[in-house]
């Protein structure tokens, strides 16, 4: 691939990146517009913001990666990925925002009445939020250093100061549209090559692709245990992951979260019928990346490897543009979700000023963890985050939203035994410190099998025994999470 084209597409994303946040910042002018753009966001424009923060470095690049090196088994991730937003519409979407809480912070204490709960679900949305950030930042260095030659730490750089600036601008109402324009960016950039791509390897005559042979060290001890890993955790922590809970809030209302949520599932499941494709085209065109270690780099390559002369360069440019989206539009949403609750529970004020100062914290302990940490395959790690959302968020999502005997002790608990053991285990296996093959290996890298259990019986079994905790507002906030606006409050919160 031409490096000026690459070069080229990189620069106009982010430079456009720069004018939509522009936008946004001319309309952005209440505390409440910078942290739930004045819960105004309608459906058709809030599912695609959603569905642009949520379609990541692992959406775009890293499961045709997982594809490419260990097969048919990594479509449980893209599956995975998108039946999470079916049970968040079922059990979490309407209540979460008739809940009226800005972060999820906000809805533990309004829910449980306890400074101490929301002080701890703090620490746990910094804690996923950060994890989540590392493998945008490490992707991006990857793409610019394949792409340009530039050093790796560049790409890493460059996104988070395009992030800050866009997030601390203009808030909420900033990162909105620019999300937006990045989805319909990326599924552009996957979607045109991908047709152009099948063409070329239809004319070329190359065999079907197969997946006979067992390649995955990773997973070559007990796959039948990660993958229920997998499952688990992507089925379940897509209700907790901050970047995705905010944007709930700001909905007009639980009726119109419930309408987002549908047209989420069809945005991104659209979005994810191409990876697979470029997975297995990497099989043929792009064998080296197998055992190389770097699987997520197919998707940039596969241009170059079937198409010759300007048409493979501005395909590669495409792509180059799109991969660059995808780490801007979930990093800003990550970052946004961070600083909103650093502006709330650590800062003195929760002004404006405070939460631009929130956004640059927010980024600064990833970026240092994404240049000294070696990388990880970018969807093993953001997995990795899931099963931590999975393991505290989900549970306490769940049982607040409809169990009336949740209280805070069982809160605490579980949030320390599911997601404090889940990020323990994230921790270890992120450090080597436990290596394949054998089963430590396995319930470390895959903890959301147990580590999910562990959590909701906590929570139930902590809740029983403190049975004169609950709090006093309970039927209030239960009245308040499960009927329609109207008739709780009389108008629209």
């Amino acid at each position: 691939m031409s490096r000026t084209y690459a070069v080229a597409a990189v620069a106009a994303v982010v430079l456009a990146t720069v004018l939509v946040g522009g936008f946004g910042l001319r309309i952005s002018r209440t505390t409440s517009d910078f942290y739930v753009a004045s819960r105004t966001v309608r459906p058709r424009l809030n599912a695609a913001a959603i569905s642009g923060e949520y379609l990541s470095a692992a959406s775009f690049l890293g499961i045709a990666g997982l594809v490419l090196v260990h097969g048919p088994d990594m479509l449980w991730y893209p599956v995975g990925y998108t039946a999470g937003y079916l049970v968040l519409l079922v059990f979490v979407a309407a209540p979460l925002r008739r809940s009226g809480a800005y972060t999820l912070p906000d809805f533990a204490e309004g829910r449980l009445e306890s400074r101490q709960v929301r002080r701890l679900v703090s620490v746990f949305v910094v804690a996923a939020g950060w994890l989540y950030l590392v493998p945008q930042l490490q992707g991006a260095g990857l793409t610019l250093k394949i792409l340009t030659g530039a050093p790796g730490w560049l790409g890493d750089v460059l996104v988070a100061s395009v992030v800050v600036l866009a997030v601390a601008a203009g808030g909420m109402r900033s990162i909105t549209f620019v999300q937006v324009f990045q989805y319909w960016l990326k599924l552009t950039a996957l979607l045109v090559p991908a047709i152009f791509l099948a063409l070329a390897w239809h004319d070329d005559g190359r065999p079907r692709v197969t997946f006979d042979e067992q390649l995955s060290v990773f997973r070559a001890d007990h796959p039948l245990y990660a993958t229920y890993g997998l499952i688990v955790a992507t089925f379940l922590g897509t209700m907790g992951l901050p970047h995705v809970v905010v944007r709930f809030y700001t909905s007009p209302n639980g009726r119109d979260a419930r309408r987002t949520t549908v047209a989420v599932l069809a945005l991104i499941g659209v979005f994810y019928l191409l990876p697979p494709v470029y997975g297995a085209l990497g099989r043929l065109y792009a064998p080296e990346l197998i055992h190389g270690g770097d699987g997520d780099a197919a998707v940039l390559l596969l241009p170059g490897r079937l198409l010759d002369g300007l048409g493979g360069d501005l395909l590669g440019a495409l792509i180059a543009g799109g991969a660059f989206a995808a780490f801007l539009s979930t990093a800003s949403g990550l970052t946004m979700a961070v600083a909103g609750v650093i502006t709330q529970d650590v800062l003195p004020s929760r002004g404006v000023r405070h939460f631009r100062l929130a956004t640059l914290l927010a980024m600064c302990v990833p970026l240092a963890c994404s240049l000294m940490v070696s990388r990880v395959p970018v969807a093993d790690s953001v997995g990795m985050a899931f099963a931590v959302s999975a393991s505290s968020f989900c549970p306490l999502l769940v049982l607040g939203i409809w169990w009336r005997r949740l209280t805070p002790p069982g809160a605490i608990a579980g949030l320390l035994l599911g997601g404090g053991s889940a990020f323990l285990s994230v921790a270890i296996t992120v450090s080597g410190a436990v290596r394949p093959p054998g089963w430590p290996h396995a319930l470390l890298a895959w903890p959301a099998v147990w580590s999910v259990p562990v959590g909701f019986l906590a929570m139930v079994l902590v809740s029983l025994a403190t049975p004169g905790r609950i709090p006093s507002g309970t039927n209030a906030a239960m009245t308040r999470f499960h009927l329609p606006e109207a008739l709780t409050s009389g108008r629209h919160r």
